[in-house]
């Protein structure tokens, strides 16, 4: 049944051209429709991440909080932003946030787009390409214009997405915006716990980190596994057992948060200060960063992220034989 499901979408795909996906896409979700009504945060960054929109400023005179003053550059791809909606009028422009080296942008496809979103994404590339190209001889010595390149285009090649319909996930995405100029003062001034590092071992499995490897060195690390199948009383008595004895022995807890028993145990360790490490299935990028309340967590020193395997952009479901791995390499850490 499965199978005939598949095919139908494919000759339905097939048969629908406008829909092809742009190969400049980066992350995309399978089988979702990318002209049809829906609502996107956009991620686009400069090539070779070059700090070009903008400075981070911090608290000043005329600012209590962490913000960019945006460049030349920057101020023209903010026009060229609002200009999406006169090309794509199906587009309605919900947030920008310009930072040096890149951008986050929030899109409400109010109707369905007569082509793929990648088209609407790399038509805004296109269009501020002009105006790189002017600052570029701007800056560069007239005699070196012959060796520029098209490795010195303005963006990196491709793109984000993220699909935002889920209950708060664009209230959340407004706060994370907003929030990005004060992370990234906090990342600049604590670099020791926002580098990933490559090459660590666990054991003689080696992992990616991102956060406090300190807490490796704790003498006291829980694992916190729960089976799927226990009820949510089964789940208070555990949650009350591991945070006791974490809290009797100073005591870090290690998980990989996957069945909800595990999820919920951290999430209440988390909220009530505990150092925890979280192991993850996807691996750890260069750039990544943690989100939400994890980003403080991070700075205050009391998370660290591990991951066996290599980052990937694309949706996946976490498979058994991964799961298995993941408690096994949290009780290798707790040993």
């Amino acid at each position: 049944m499965e199978d005939k499901r598949n095919e139908q979408r494919k000759r339905w795909a097939e048969s629908h051209p406008e829909i092809q996906a742009t190969k400049s896409m980066k992350r995309r979700k399978a089988g979702h429709d990318y002209c049809s009504r829906c609502i996107y945060m956009i991620t686009l960054a400069t090539n070779d991440r070059k700090p070009l929109f903008g400075d981070l400023c911090g608290n000043d005179a005329t600012h209590d909080y962490c913000w960019i003053r945006t460049t030349a550059l920057g101020e023209e791809i903010k026009k060229e932003w609002k200009r999406i909606p006169h090309h794509y009028p199906q587009v309605k422009l919900l947030a920008l946030q310009l930072m040096p080296d890149h951008l986050h942008g929030i899109l409400y496809v109010t109707e369905r787009l007569p082509r793929h979103l990648g088209h609407v994404i790399n038509g805004f590339k296109k269009g501020r390409n002009d105006a790189w190209e002017q600052l570029r001889m701007e800056l560069c010595e007239p005699d070196a214009h012959s060796t520029l390149t098209e490795n010195d285009n303005l963006w990196e090649w491709g793109y984000h997405d993220r699909i935002l319909r889920g209950k708060g996930q664009l209230d959340t995405m407004f706060r994370y915006l907003r929030d990005n100029p004060r992370r990234l003062w906090v990342k600049r001034h604590n670099p020791h716990f926002f580098t990933a590092i490559n090459g660590m071992k666990i054991g003689e499995t080696p992992v990616t980190a991102l956060g406090n490897q300190f807490l490796l060195d704790y003498p006291i690390k829980i694992q916190v596994q729960c089976s799927r199948s226990m009820s949510p009383n089964e789940i208070d008595e555990k949650c009350e057992s591991l945070l006791s004895q974490a809290c009797h022995h100073e005591a870090v807890l290690v998980s990989p948060c996957i069945s909800p028993g595990e999820k919920e145990i951290m999430r209440r360790a988390f909220e009530a200060g505990f150092p925890q490490i979280i192991l993850l299935e996807n691996g750890i990028s260069t750039m990544q960063k943690p989100s939400g309340r994890q980003f403080d967590a991070c700075a205050e020193g009391r998370l660290l992220l591990l991951s066996p395997w290599e980052h990937h952009d694309d949706y996946r479901a976490i498979t058994r034989e991964q799961c298995l791995q993941l408690n096994a390499l949290a009780s290798k850490i707790c040993e």
